[in-house]
């Protein structure tokens, strides 16, 4: 699908390519800038799962590049002509390139278990206050601070074998140019940026017997970190393409596309994750913040992403792989339906609850934790949206309260703003309206920032005009307030 907006006459054609790769599927779109008009397209869509090796759980690093090449391929052979490349992806995890440019070896995902319990051995040399009052960051036991503590207390070859260590998206962008850079977003995420000089607490990590020498100078969202290298430059036809870094974190890139007026609104990025958060110019770390455990994380423009990760639709995509399992493969219109038949079902879960992070049997520990094993698969779909929904309401009255601004609306972006049912149902929980759209908002502000890279567009308000005028949104006012 193309969408376009019309502003000022440019004199030149300008291409933009984003690759947006996420926890269980990736894609490409080409943003194209041509006599005033912005305009994109999906170029293609790949699957992305864990690798399981020796009892853990890695990302496939060759599989997503050549996924990668193979869509750079297609490009160049169609003629088209990049100005460059972006790549986002989630945060947190991280690979190893050792001393001779090469890679040390795969990187670990972190929905494998092995940082469980981590962090309390953690507390026990820098306690959690300290911790939280350095870098801001949401303790879960996935952070890169404890990925890192777990593998050098184990020993794991490709820590011990680094030159150096880069996050996801900057990992992905090593295998295309050969250049290794650490975006600020994506390692603002990690649970090891002193929040006051935006750079590694090298002393913190210290003290945890964690490398230091590994650790890159931080960058900002803009930064070119070079052209293709030079085989890929002539295996795809497309040339010396730069590849700039981007707002590497997924949501970093989506809150750059929230197409809002205004500040007073917070946001809600709806995929496997719920984001839900507020845009504020500095970090917000007290007492209350670090009791409610929420995060600041790094936007573009200085700003910070103050917010808490509640789990999202990963509740119903478990559930999906569960029913296929048994030969019921419902589309997501049809447990929608479901939904709507059951809108009157009491039941509730916690989202958050632990039991629901990787469980063999997600649709059984819903049961379990509802305390009904009798219930129907759209009772369990049903459970499942209220619940998010009355989650949503519970974090959104404690964002309320550390606000600079009285939050008017919630912006709902990415995959889950399809859904209106639930945006319907979570207009009726927080009794504020719901703006739903665009769902593709991680790649959108990813191409965008590579046009503002490129000198196109002046900030992040110009941004959400472009966004706002583009892209149909859909508004859903509270029926029952």
């Amino acid at each position: 699908m193309v969408f376009a907006y019309i502003w000022e006459y440019m004199e030149n054609t300008h291409r933009f390519l984003a690759f947006d790769c996420g926890a269980t599927s990736g894609r490409a779109l080409l943003g194209t800038f041509s006599e005033g008009v912005f305009s994109m397209e999906e170029v293609c869509r790949f699957p992305n799962r864990p690798l399981k090796k020796d009892g853990k759980l890695f990302w496939d690093l060759d599989a997503i590049r050549n996924h990668f090449l193979e869509c750079l391929k297609d490009l160049g052979t169609k003629g088209v002509r990049l100005d460059s490349i972006g790549i986002d992806t989630w945060g947190v995890d991280f690979g190893c390139i050792a001393p001779d440019g090469t890679l040390a070896g795969l990187p670990r995902a972190y929905r494998d278990p092995y940082t469980k319990g981590i962090p309390e051995e953690v507390f026990g040399i820098v306690p959690r206050r300290e911790l939280y009052a350095a870098t801001g960051i949401q303790i879960m036991d996935f952070n890169t601070v404890f990925q890192l503590y777990a593998q050098t207390r184990a020993g794991e070859p490709a820590l011990r074998k680094a030159g150096s260590i880069l996050f996801m998206p900057d990992l992905l962008a090593w295998t295309l140019t050969g250049r290794q850079v650490c975006e600020y977003t994506d390692a603002s995420t990690s649970g090891m940026m002193d929040q006051k000089t935006r750079s590694f607490d090298k002393r913190l990590l210290e003290r945890l017997g964690i490398r230091t020498d590994v650790l890159l100078p931080i960058v900002q969202p803009g930064t070119v970190i070079g052209p293709l290298k030079p085989e890929i430059a002539e295996l795809t036809g497309l040339g010396p393409v730069p590849v700039v870094a981007v707002a590497g974190h997924d949501t970093a890139s989506a809150v750059a596309a929230v197409p809002a007026a205004d500040e007073r609104f917070a946001y809600l990025s709806s995929g496997t994750w719920s984001l839900m958060g507020i845009e504020v110019p500095a970090p917000v770390i007290d007492e209350r913040s670090e009791a409610a455990n929420f995060t600041n994380e790094g936007g573009i423009e200085g700003t910070t992403r103050f917010l808490k990760n509640i789990t999202g639709m990963w509740l119903l995509e478990q559930c999906r792989e569960v029913w296929k399992a048994q030969g019921k493969d419902y589309s997501y219109p049809e447990l929608v339906a479901m939904a709507r038949r059951e809108e009157d079902f009491p039941g509730r879960i916690n989202p958050d609850d632990p039991r629901f992070a990787a469980p063999a049997d997600m649709v059984e520990e819903i049961l379990r934790s509802a305390q009904d094993d009798t219930l129907s698969d759209a009772q369990v779909v049903s459970c499942i949206f209220h619940s998010l929904a009355e989650r949503y309401k519970e974090v959104l009255g404690i964002l309320q309260g550390f606000a600079p601004f009285k939050i008017e609306k919630l912006h709902v972006i990415g995959g889950g703003s399809a859904n209106d049912l639930l945006n319907q149902w979570t207009a009726d929980a927080i009794g504020l309206p719901v703006v739903a759209g665009p769902v593709e908002a991680t790649a959108i502000g990813n191409l965008l920032l590579q046009a503002k890279a490129a000198g196109l567009i002046a900030d992040r308000w110009e941004m959400r005009r472009i966004i706002s005028a583009s892209f149909p949104v859909k508004e859903f006012k509270p029926a029952k307030h």
